[in-house]
């Protein structure tokens, strides 16, 4: 015999739907949810994003490099001032140049803006030569450790020593002197293109400057035989110049080593 097929009414049928609509959940309390999600993926996204890296690191870099130069700056000014007091109190005492006597008899033996003059001299030139040398892509590797730096401020000392020391015929032998020891503290400390034409610009702004305050009477020099100075003048500043640029640079390279 032959089963009779099911009938549809002895089926029992289940929907899902109420099953669904047993946990409902608000649709406003999951929208919020999805949003503040969303949002937090966004931020996320946005402080990890390369352009954002890039930006803080920019940032960082720009705070280091303003701290490097305030530190060179101020290492420079330091020194600028104390080679200041001394190479002016010698060049004094040989009575080279002649200050007015409320000036002498100060506690430095000099007059008070020299020191800080010199001292500001002194970090300008010393930043403008590391910066000259990234322009022109020639960083300067000639002899860079502290050793040499040291010797080049003491063979500077020694030719100003000299300036005030040596007794010439007449002021052109000293002169000649004095440039022969200058173009050999060059060679034998620096030799780049860039440290010549800096130390040459050096000694023609300086040696101006200085005539201009000899013409209008700030202070003199005794036996002058170029206008108002004496002629071995600019050899003195040429071989300051570069000194305190070997110092900027020996200061760049090692505020570099460390970052």
């Amino acid at each position: 015999m032959e089963k009779p097929a099911p009938r549809v009414e002895d089926r029992t049928w289940s929907c899902s739907c109420t099953a669904r609509g047993r946990h409902r959940i608000p649709l406003g309390g999951t929208a919020t949810e999805l949003a503040a999600k969303v949002g937090e993926m966004l931020s996320t996204s946005v402080s990890s994003s390369p352009l954002t890296l890039v930006g803080r690191r920019s940032t960082n870099s720009n705070l280091n490099l303003s701290k490097d130069v305030v530190q060179r700056s101020l290492v420079l000014f330091t020194v600028g001032t104390f080679l200041a007091l001394v190479l002016n109190l010698l060049q004094i005492q040989r009575n080279v140049t002649l200050f007015p006597e409320e000036v002498i008899d100060t506690i430095f033996s000099s007059a008070w803006w020299v020191p800080p003059c010199c001292g500001t001299a002194a970090a300008v030139i010393g930043l403008l030569y590391p910066c000259i040398d990234s322009h022109l892509g020639e960083p300067h590797k000639f002899k860079r450790e502290w050793a040499s730096v040291m010797r080049c401020i003491a063979v500077f000392v020694g030719i100003n020593h000299a300036s005030a020391k040596l007794d010439f015929a007449n002021n052109i032998q000293l002169s000649l002197t004095l440039a022969a020891l200058s173009l050999g503290l060059w060679w034998t400390f620096d030799r780049s293109r860039s440290g010549l034409g800096l130390g040459i610009t050096i000694a023609f702004v300086a040696t101006l400057i200085t005539q201009f305050l000899v013409y209008n009477g700030v202070y003199q020099y005794t036996s002058p035989d170029f206008l108002y100075i004496r002629s071995w003048l600019p050899c003195i500043f040429f071989s300051g110049g570069v000194t305190v640029g070997n110092i900027g640079r020996q200061l760049a390279m090692v505020i570099i080593m460390h970052v």
